[in-house]
């Protein structure tokens, strides 16, 4: 008799991550009681760094590097991630096999309990808004000038401890979607609009990324596929990679399908939220401005509908062309800014550091200790 194959889901250890990657096991589950499951839980750069802000981070997969490599190295059959974690450009040989039906993309404001009732709007001048987005803080610098942003690490029972014990903060913004997905809707005092803070791309989008090559894992994988949320987060990463934007750049966007059309809304802030530059376009996801491509990745993500690849087609096209237009606009020199702006903080911490007798292990080729001169980003949030 055969052995029966356990799937191998490799995750972070934090308890957000766990109740996700269990929240797909248990829809595989519901479609094939038969199936056999074991986690395996990794720490991963990102969880490692609770000192420094994202933003001033030199490095490109924060919170996906590890599991990765243990999917190339055959350790684990998938990975569940937030969407967001993910860059536009993958590792070879990996691919985003389906994205799971979108949560509440949203941004939430916590307020700290002295404040009970009251909305952001209400807050006292000088009040301290906690977010370690650059994207979240240029968005709320802008709408509320007359409060004060502070960075706030740590993952959400850290975040929410900080909120209520240090008495630092007068709110914080989380991800609408964590809290919801921890159980914690009670927490949110007010959801933020797309006129008040445009979300993350793909955020509140769960993937599963697996081997490219992995076509059983594929195949079980298209039973969690959700075309629309798929179509939408394609559009929105293609919208970044044009832009080449993340976490040290607040890109944000906003994204609806009705019917056979696709409207992306896109915003590129600077870090003090002064300037802005915004756009919007409508496509028309059944009729594909290009020829239909060979490969059957879209910014990562796999194809897991044949006959509707031309949906895939619109949605980079809208995406790409969104981004274009923001770039024609002058957003490139607020991407500009904004990335050597977070160079210039890694150099000044690392500094501060080596002047505090804090100097870390050199991860440079060289022996000097100093930190690479070049700075990766991605588009991420941390698991908020």
């Amino acid at each position: 008799m055969a052995e029966e194959r356990v799937i191998r889901v490799g995750t972070r250890k934090s308890q957000l991550a766990l109740i996700q990657t269990n929240a797909v096991i248990r829809m595989l589950k519901t479609l094939d009681p038969t199936l056999r499951f074991e986690t395996v839980p990794m720490t991963t750069v990102g969880d490692r760094i609770l000192d420094s802000a994202l933003s001033k981070i030199g490095e490109k997969s924060l919170f996906t590097k590890e599991l990765e490599s243990a999917l190339l190295k055959k350790q684990v059959d998938f990975v569940v991630h937030s969407l967001k974690d993910l860059p536009t450009v993958l590792p070879e040989g990996l691919v985003i096999g389906c994205v799971c039906k979108r949560d509440s993309p949203y941004d939430a404001v916590v307020i700290h309990p002295k404040h009970q009732r009251k909305m952001l709007k209400d807050l006292p001048p000088g009040s301290v808004i906690g977010t370690s987005s650059v994207r979240r803080a240029a968005q709320i610098k802008r709408m509320y000038p007359q409060y004060k942003i502070e960075n706030i690490r740590g993952n959400l029972n850290t975040r929410l401890k900080k909120l209520s014990e240090q008495d630092v903060y007068d709110a914080i913004i989380l991800a609408v979607a964590g809290l919801e997905r921890m159980g914690w809707h009670d927490f949110i005092s007010e959801v933020l609009i797309s006129g008040e803070c445009m979300y993350a791309v793909c955020q509140g989008a769960m993937a599963v990324e697996c081997l490219a090559s992995d076509e059983v894992t594929l195949q079980l994988l298209h039973r969690i596929h959700d075309h629309h949320s798929t179509v939408a987060c394609v559009a929105e990463r293609a919208f970044l990679r044009k832009l080449e934007g993340g976490c040290s750049v607040p890109v944000s966007v906003f994204t609806e399908i009705s019917g056979s059309q696709l409207a992306i809304r896109g915003g590129v802030f600077s870090t003090d939220g002064n300037q802005a530059i915004q756009s919007s376009i409508i496509s028309d996801l059944e009729h594909a401005d290009s020829s239909v491509p060979s490969d059957s990745s879209f910014v990562g993500i796999h194809c897991q509908i044949a006959n509707k690849k031309h949906h895939y087609i619109s949605a980079l096209a809208a995406g790409d062309k969104l981004a274009n237009d923001l770039l024609h606009q002058g957003a490139d020199a607020i991407l500009t800014a904004a990335k050597a702006a977070a160079t210039k903080a890694v150099m000044e911490e690392y500094e501060m550091k080596v002047s505090g007798g804090k100097e870390q292990e050199n991860v440079s080729d060289g022996s000097s200790g100093e930190p690479t001169a070049t700075v990766h980003f991605h588009q991420s949030d941390g698991e908020d």
